[in-house]
This record gives C-alpha cells, sequence and structure tokens, in this order.
C-alpha cells in the first residue's frame, strides 16, 4: 500500500483575526489527514498571532510562524521554506476548504506522472457569512474551467484557475522556477502573485483539474482583490512581463486578455463607489477589445453607472453613499439555498442540484466568448505539436464537453 504524501499547507496571514479561524478548522476538517499547516503572521496588528497560537497548541499539525510585515509573496515563500511536504497547498487567510479537496487533489496527481505540477478544481464565491453568492454552474466550469495539459497560452488570455486558494503543486515546481513573486509588493503592485506563480509553472509543467467544486472564494470588500488600483498594476507587471517571454502568442490574445481584466475590475471599483475609475476602466476595456460594447449594451451597465454618478450626491447626502450598492449586490447574488460553510459537505449533491437549475446552454455564454476559447485552445493544439516535435513534454487541454 503506497503511504499517503504529506502535505504541506501554506497559509499567508495579515490582520486575519476575522476569518482566519474558519480557515484553519476547514483545513483541519479535510478528509485528508497527513497534513502540516504553516501559517505565516505577516506583521499583523490585530488578533491573528494568537488565535493561530491556541490552534498550534491543540493541533500539531499547525506551525506558526512570525515575520515583520513583507507581503503575501514573502510569506508563502517563507511557509515553503520551511515546509517538508512533497506537495505545496496554499490557501488565504479568508477562504475555506470543502472537506474533500485534499484528498480529491492527491487522488488526481498521484494518477498522473511527473510531468503534471498543477492540480485545480473549482470555487463558489462566498460572503462573510460563508454563504454563496449566486448557483453554481457546473455546465459553464465544465467548458471553461476544465482544461488540462499544456495551458500556458490559455492561462495569459484568462485566469481559469480562479484565485490563490485553488492549487496542489508539486514541490519540484518552486525547485525549477522559484518562488512568489516578491518584486510586486515593492512596486506597489501586489494582488496577481498567484496568477504569475501558476504562469511560470505552465510554462513547465502540465496541469490537471478535478472537476467538482472545492474552495469556498470570500469576497470581502476591503481585501486585495477590491484594491482594484493594486490590482491592475500587478496585472501590468505580470503581463508585460510573460509577454516578453513568449512574443509567439498573438497580440489579439494579450488585448483580449487586458480588456477582460479590465472588465474584471468593473466589479470591486463599482462597490468602491468610484465611478470615475469605473468609467476609466470602461474606456481602456473597449479601446482593447471593441466587442465589449456589446456587453454594455446587454446589460444597460453605462446607463446604470450613468444613473448611480447622477443619484451619488444624493445618497451621500443620505448617508448612504456606496454601502448601499454593495448591500443591493450581495441580496441580489446571494444564493437562495444558503448553502455555509457548516453544510458543504452536501456541496457535490448542491451541484447535481443547481445543474438542474440552469438555462440552456446556448444561453449561458455568447458565441463569441466560445469561439475565442476555441481559438486559444487551438494555439495550445499548435503549440503542443510543436513541442513534441522538438521532443518537450507537452500535452493540449481539452474542452470538455
Amino acid at each position: 500500500m503506497i503511504e499517503a504524501p504529506l502535505i504541506s499547507v501554506i497559509v499567508p496571514a495579515y490582520n486575519a483575526e476575522k476569518f482566519i479561524e474558519k480557515t484553519l478548522n476547514s483545513i483541519l476538517s479535510q478528509t485528508y489527514k497527513n497534513i502540516e499547516v504553516i501559517v505565516v503572521d505577516d506583521g499583523s496588528q490585530d488578533r491573528t498571532y494568537t488565535v493561530v497560537k491556541s490552534f498550534a497548541q491543540q493541533d500539531s499539525r499547525v506551525i506558526l510562524l512570525k515575520q515583520t510585515n513583507a507581503g503575501v509573496a514573502a510569506a508563502r515563500n517563507l511557509a515553503i521554506e520551511k515546509s517538508r511536504g512533497e506537495y505545496i497547498a496554499p490557501i488565504d487567510a479568508d477562504d475555506i476548504w470543502y472537506p474533500r479537496k485534499i484528498e480529491k487533489q492527491v487522488q488526481c496527481i498521484l494518477e498522473a506522472d511527473l510531468s503534471v505540477g498543477l492540480v485545480y478544481a473549482w470555487s463558489l464565491s462566498i460572503d462573510e457569512d460563508d454563504i454563496i453568492f449566486g448557483t453554481p454552474d457546473p455546465e459553464y466550469h465544465r467548458d471553461f474551467n476544465s482544461v488540462e495539459g499544456t495551458v500556458y497560452p490559455l492561462l495569459a488570455y484568462t485566469n481559469f484557475i480562479g484565485n490563490a486558494s485553488v492549487p496542489l503543486i508539486r514541490r519540484s515546481c518552486f525547485e525549477k522556477v522559484g518562488g512568489y513573486n516578491c518584486k510586486l509588493k515593492s512596486n506597489n503592485a501586489q494582488g496577481c502573485e498567484d496568477w504569475e506563480i501558476s504562469l511560470r509553472i505552465a510554462e513547465h509543467y502540465k496541469f490537471r483539474v478535478v472537476q467538482e467544486f472545492l474552495i469556498g472564494y470570500r469576497q470581502v470588500r476591503g481585501s486585495m482583490s477590491h484594491n482594484y488600483q493594486s490590482m491592475e498594476r500587478s496585472y501590468n507587471l505580470v503581463m508585460t512581463d510573460f509577454r516578453q517571454r513568449h512574443p509567439e502568442i498573438p497580440t489579439c490574445i494579450y488585448d483580449w486578455s487586458a480588456s477582460n481584466f479590465c472588465f474584471y475590475l468593473l466589479a470591486a471599483s463599482q462597490s468602491c463607489g468610484d465611478y470615475q475609475n469605473t468609467l476609466i476602466l470602461i474606456y481602456k476595456g473597449i479601446k482593447l477589445d471593441f466587442i465589449k460594447i456589446l456587453t454594455l449594451f446587454k446589460y444597460q451597465f453605462l446607463i446604470k453607472l450613468l444613473l448611480k454618478i447622477a443619484a451619488k450626491p444624493i445618497m451621500s447626502l443620505m448617508g448612504l453613499e456606496h454601502d448601499y450598492w454593495y448591500k443591493y449586490l450581495k441580496k441580489k447574488f446571494q444564493s437562495s439555498n444558503n448553502l455555509a460553510v457548516n453544510h458543504a459537505i452536501n456541496v457535490s449533491g448542491y451541484q447535481k442540484e443547481a445543474g438542474k437549475l440552469q438555462p440552456e446552454p446556448q444561453k449561458r455564454y455568447s458565441r463569441i466568448h466560445q469561439q475565442r476559447w476555441l481559438q486559444v485552445l487551438q494555439l495550445c493544439q499548435e503549440f503542443k505539436s510543436s513541442r513534441d516535435s522538438k521532443g518537450a513534454m507537452a500535452i493540449c487541454p481539452t474542452f470538455a464537453k
């Protein structure tokens, strides 16, 4: 019988006392037990250290490290340096894992050969109360979040992995490509460290996927994912560097990627009430990809935004400001099923039920979106053939039906 490999869970934590307990409970409740949990307190000014220390005193698998504030990349690198596991599993200090996350990913990577360096899975967006936003769409995820093999052109087009709490990574990947990029913090450009390390790993290794919702990705106002200005700088630095290494990828793919990211940042900018910057992001996105105009008209986004801009002075006088819009969106998109972390064991069943609630496939995504996706996949096929002819490791991603 093959011995279960040790998995090193790495948790960077900065002022994380509000959610770190839930995060650690979700880690320690994993069905896969051969883990070590290395938490790096990145100079927190709240009770993060005290909360984690109590866990370490009760469970020997929890290891607490502390450093002066140096950023999320430095914290992850320190955790990796002190870890002993054959595989590394990062998780942010406010996210959660559903019970079989590690078990499923370990099974997947053990069934693969050494050319596979990273295994990912699907995420659900949750709020501060662990409630899932919206209705999970397994069919969409199977079509657009289930690529395997040589994926770096597709990963440049979009970060289909989703967030930093998703992957299980072979330790040898870090030995080959290095650690997380600490230079982004020094440029006041934190936010895309996980995307950047995935791109570097994808240049040398294949990816595989577990087609299940196994991660709860928390949407918290004020978190790094909502620091849209830093995120934009981070994206630009990461993609500029990647583009220099891969000029063979067509310019249009980089333009689509940048445009998609501008529209991704719109939600954060709008929720913070920064409507002027939202308009700037719209302009940038359309300039890179005129097709985005169709999105604006389809959802009447621009009209709604202009109405919000006009109403902002009145809302401000009433003491509501952008908090109103945040609460409105939260109420609108919360799942009516109220599936919370304590019910996470039922996620697999929920997937099946959710699948019945979805509209017809052709209505869930545009023809243009599908055509572009297939176009980038075709590029992966061409790179696969080129690498194979040179004797290099390669396999084309699959488009799941």
